[in-house]
């Protein structure tokens, strides 16, 4: 039932085509922008302090990345995240570097603080310095914060911050602190791509905007999202991160004809102990 349902979103975003508004970096605008619209949706690039909170309020689904981080960005970003709150719109909030620097982790603290997130994604390395379990990271990417079970860190993680927590590396997790999935697909050519993580937030947060049960449309957005990669680099026929890149948009527009049972493995744990559920 779960993975039938899934495959309809896709549907639904094409036929709705909801508003995504992005405020995000801007090494990553317009991969991001062409890649919702790959998939459907309609993306907006709004940064203005004088418009953020107009703009979220006729949004599907608001999207708060931190990758090219100002005090500014900040300032908007939570008067966004207020307007979608006051107007019942999905926030959704990627810490890009949290704890590369004090600036980056405050920035991210604050934003939790002030805006209602509906869903966070980010590494393991992102995530645990938002909850203050250091994990070593370099730059923007996770280095050694792994040595535990992520799904362990993404349930601390969503029962601390109160919200659905997606950790995405070799294999993904997002989880509710409860109910929980992991997800196998995708390609390791992704990280020779940049914004392939940043659009993948963007993509959830159109999910989001089409599905009401925010742990499903993300655990579907994960999985088409990964199984897209796959094919993607399988129609590149292997030449390097230039075509896979061409090739994925155009996988990401298929989105909808991807058959996700066969292409993503999506395991379902009902809660810590149980076990899981393939």
């Amino acid at each position: 039932m779960m993975v039938s349902h899934m495959q309809l979103l896709p549907h639904f975003i094409k036929q709705r085509r909801p508003l995504v508004h992005n405020i995000t970096n801007v090494v990553v605008t317009n991969f991001t922008a062409n890649g919702l619209l790959a998939i459907g949706a309609s993306p907006v690039m709004a940064y203005a302090r004088e418009e953020v909170a107009d703009m979220a309020r006729m949004a599907g689904a608001l999207v708060l990345n931190l990758g090219t981080l100002s005090a500014e960005l900040v300032e908007a970003a939570i008067l966004a995240g207020r307007s979608a709150n006051l107007h019942g719109i999905p926030v959704l909030l990627d810490p890009v570097g949290a704890g590369a620097t004090p600036f980056r982790t405050r920035s991210a603290l604050e934003i939790l603080r002030e805006v209602r997130i509906a869903m966070v994604r980010g590494n393991a390395a992102e995530v645990a310095h938002l909850i203050g379990e250091a994990a070593a990271i370099k730059g923007v990417d996770a280095d050694g914060a792994e040595e535990e079970t992520p799904i362990d860190l993404a349930a601390r993680a969503a029962h601390r911050i109160g919200t659905i927590v997606a950790i995405t590396g070799k294999e993904d997790v997002i989880t509710d602190g409860t109910k929980s999935y992991v997800i196998r697909g995708g390609h390791p050519i992704m990280t020779r791509v940049t914004g392939t993580g940043c659009l993948l937030t963007s993509v959830m947060g159109a999910f989001a905007a089409v599905e009401p049960d925010l742990l499903t449309a993300g655990a579907a957005a994960l999985a088409l999202y990964g199984a897209a990669a796959t094919r993607a680099y399988d129609a590149a026929g292997f030449r390097g991160p230039g075509s896979f890149q061409t090739a994925f948009l155009d996988a990401l527009s298929e989105m909808d004809q991807i058959p996700v049972e066969e292409e993503a493995v999506i395991c379902h744990r009902v809660s810590a102990g149980r076990g899981f559920l393939q």
